[in-house]
């Protein structure tokens, strides 16, 4: 008998082992070139199935050393010109032509591969995947119930990563190094298995690593160039956990079933957000909802009824428009890594659509930094309403995401009222973080109380830049509160200290002179140094000033010291000077101040500060009579207290 197999059977690996139970004993295998030189293209690729196919070439090869079987290769190679419509079926079809011209039997595993054949009136033999058991894989050797990662590298001896998730240890396995055979032998027999298995896919084929997934076990295969020496790691989950074995499992469950059905799980890589996400997934199947998911590779183990969906075409954006027709109510996102992954899994949730997403992330504000530098920040709190923290495999935090227009946290003193996204504290209620727009930069503030270990000055903005004066968009009245009472509160921020030791270290680099720190906020720092050497100490393009502000955490102001001079000359002017003149009419109250046109300036009543404002072109601040600033100007004025302006 004739036979003549397809690239798929070679890549399969079935056809040795149905020789050696006496299937195809005598049979002549006609091989055609066609299907050496694409396992030859795939291998060259760096891609396992065409290594695992040339391993199944070279095991027929040695049957028919044996005489079991002869072996011929028939057919020319494919031209470039073949190769390059190769995805539209011409390498099949020259594989078919060689079973015709023989009068041979045709073996496929691939299911289109053998349609067209018969349509050809070929006898076909199609091999579908294997559905009984399956014996247990080498690479299962080196599992036991508390492993829960191998790592196999050649010349290196097998390590195992043992215990749970909050304490793991690295054990080595045994003392004999592994080699690349054996390697090979463990990555061809997972390369079978994920063709055969109904539950084994090839989620990732790329130069040099393949990345596999049998059951609940994922397993990367990685070759040279891709690696320095051939390396297996398999991973595989060792705790099944229901949703309700979480502690705060009631406050998931009554945001799922109301309209904040924006979630996103956060923590490190190996924390649990994974195992989490799968129990979400399961409760809320099992609650009547329809449920998908988007992964890439697919990892979570979910029951049959919860469709897993990975990228379409190589990007989720693809699968995001199928769902979007599909309708799910509730679509677990696992990993969001790519700005395409942040910007669908937004689209998806502005869409109406429940979300559950996966970030890596070492902290809360980390998982909010990846969000705000894809997403405004404006309706951040429209896409994710609740932010779950996993460490070791427990939720420690849970945060809610608001929104609204106030002045953000701890920066009364030199901002105005503005669109703030809010995050926070479920279980204290305490407000976490503020998320504001600041001289163009989206500042995440974390807020002193929710950060008991972290110094002062750690406590900056991710990336501030530079400050400058920005133009209040509506003067407010400030609290009061007397110069003693500022310095007393600045001298109780022991951090400020530090801080300024800090600036002056970084800023004396780039003069010889004095360096005089004056911290505003814990975010805001001027710094006066000798006039000759403010250029150097900003540098082309900013780029010495910006290196200083992206180490240390605050926005630094670099102004000459002549200017300093001349605000202290100013400052005694002011203490001793009298007031402006104030206007008032039917409408509205005018500050007259011609020696400030267009500055910004802060309104003082007597020591007491009032608000910001800028000065028109006209030298005036003009204010409607009814508002409460002005009335509140109107009083003080009224009692004899002197109004004074200071520029910004």
């Amino acid at each position: 008998m004739k036979m003549v197999p397809d690239t798929s059977v070679l890549i399969d690996g079935r056809i040795t082992s149905m020789i050696k139970t006496g299937d195809y004993k005598g049979t002549t295998i006609i091989v055609p070139e066609a299907v050496v030189a694409e396992l030859e293209a795939q291998a060259n690729q760096g891609r396992e199935i065409g290594f695992s196919g040339l391993n199944e070439l070279q095991a027929l090869c040695r049957l028919a050393e044996e005489k079991v079987i002869e072996l011929r290769f028939s057919g020319a190679r494919p031209t470039l010109e073949q190769v390059k419509l190769a995805s539209g079926g011409e390498i099949d079809a020259m594989i078919r032509n060689i079973a015709i011209e023989n009068a041979a039997q045709f073996i496929t595993s691939d299911s289109v591969q053998a349609e067209v054949a018969r349509a050809k009136g070929l006898n076909v033999t199609y091999l579908k995947p294997q559905l009984t058991d399956f014996v247990p894989l080498g690479i299962d050797q080196f599992f036991d119930e508390h492993t829960i990662a191998v790592h196999l590298k050649e010349r290196v001896c097998p390590v195992a990563k043992k215990g749970t998730i909050s304490s793991m240890s690295l054990v080595k396995i045994r003392e004999q190094p592994t080699t690349e055979y054996e390697l090979k032998a463990l990555a061809q027999e997972i390369l079978e298995r994920a063709k055969r298995d109904p539950d084994g896919f090839i989620e990732v084929e790329k130069r040099g690593i393949t990345v596999v997934q049998i059951g609940s076990m994922r397993i990367a295969i990685a070759r040279r160039p891709f690696s320095d020496g051939m390396e297996i790691t398999a991973v595989r989950p060792i705790v099944d956990i229901k949703l309700t074995d979480y502690s705060k499992a009631e406050i998931i469950k009554k945001r799922l079933s109301s309209d904040k059905r924006g979630l996103i799980i956060a923590g490190a890589p190996g924390s649990g957000k994974t195992t989490l996400a799968q129990s979400i997934a399961i409760y809320l199947s099992e609650s009547g909802f329809i449920v998908k998911t988007m992964e890439a590779p697919r990892e979570l183990q979910v029951p049959d009824q919860i469709t897993q969906y990975t990228m379409l075409d190589g990007s989720m954006q693809n699968t995001a428009d199928v769902l979007m027709l599909v309708r799910p109510d509730f679509v677990i996102f696992d990993e969001l890594r790519k700005n395409e992954d942040f910007r669908t899994f937004s689209d998806m949730r502005l869409a109406g659509m429940g979300m559950v997403g996966v970030v890596h992330a070492t902290d809360v504000r980390d998982a909010l930094k990846r969000f705000t530098d894809r997403v405004d920040y404006g309706v951040l709190s429209q896409i994710i309403n609740t932010i779950i923290y996993v460490k070791e495999g427990v939720i420690t935090k849970i945060y809610d995401v608001g929104f609204t227009i106030k002045v953000p946290e701890g920066m009364e003193t030199e901002m105005h009222i503005r669109p703030v996204t809010t995050v926070t504290d479920y279980d204290s209620g305490d407000l976490a973080y503020d998320i504001f727009r600041y001289d163009g930069e989206t500042i995440i503030m974390p807020l002193i109380r929710t950060a008991e270990k972290m110094p002062a000055h750690a406590l900056a903005p991710a990336r501030p830049v530079p400050s400058v004066p920005v133009p209040p968009a509506v003067p407010q009245i400030r609290p009061p509160a007397t110069e003693t009472a500022s310095r007393e509160e600045t001298e109780k921020r022991s951090g400020w200290k530090l801080a300024e030791k800090e600036i002056q270290r970084e800023i004396g680099r780039y003069t010889d002179g004095e360096v005089d720190v004056q911290m505003i906020s814990d975010t805001k720092a001027v710094v006066y140094i000798d006039d000759k050497d403010v250029p150097a100490a900003i540098g082309k393009g900013g780029k010495n000033i910006s290196a200083i502000v992206n180490k240390i955490g605050i926005g630094i102001d670099i102004k000459p010291r002549s200017e300093f001079e001349k605000q202290k000359k100013d400052e005694d002017d002011f203490n001793l000077g009298g007031g402006v003149k104030i206007h008032i009419d039917k409408k509205q109250l005018t500050i007259v101040a011609p020696e400030y046109n267009g500055k910004i300036v802060d309104v003082f009543a007597g020591k007491e500060y009032l608000f910001t404002a800028t000065v028109n072109d006209s030298g005036e601040i003009h204010l409607a009579k009814n508002s409460s600033i002005a009335q509140e100007m109107i009083r003080r004025s009224t009692a004899g207290e002197v109004i004074k302006l200071r520029p910004v």
